[in-house]
């Protein structure tokens, strides 16, 4: 992203914080399961137990979602927003069906099942195989919005 590019929408997918206590929790399992071998086997299988699954928790929040004035950045994916045509914000049973019966293999997926809602826009380039990126998103309008503001 250049420096020249003024942020439209940003959002970053991350884990609930429920699942920070789940990894806690696997880190003091994997504890008890070491206790029987000591104290120091224990400590050992906490850390290790807990940074295994905090480093899986991080990894499921890294994905971040940018629009500028011009381009869509979606995790490693940068797509011109001329090549986009208008999105539309997907909520609850929409939303799923997109991404389960309706969805086309070829499309560029981006789903967290923690997120209920999405935005899906159809690609309008006709050198580009996938038909339309599905982004999950907390804010389906907000995104939407973005998308369809043109330079």
């Amino acid at each position: 992203m250049t420096s020249t590019s003024r942020l439209v929408y940003d959002e970053r997918l991350t884990a609930p914080k429920a699942w920070w206590v789940i990894a806690a929790l696997f880190g003091l399992s994997m504890a008890l399961i070491f206790l029987p071998y000591g104290a120091i086997a224990a400590l050992i299988a906490l850390t290790i137990g807990t940074c295994l699954a905090g480093m899986y928790v991080s990894a499921q929040g890294s994905t971040r979602i940018r629009v500028t004035a011009d381009t869509l950045f979606v995790a490693d994916a940068h797509i011109p927003l001329t090549a986009l045509g208008q999105p539309e914000a997907l909520h609850g049973d929409e939303a799923r069906a997109w991404r389960t019966h309706k969805a086309d293999l070829r499309a560029f997926m981006v789903m967290r099942s923690f997120i209920p809602g999405a935005v899906r826009v159809e690609v309008l380039d006709p050198d580009d195989p996938t038909p339309y990126p599905y982004l999950a998103t907390r804010a389906p309008e907000l995104l939407a919005e973005a998308l369809g503001a043109r330079p």
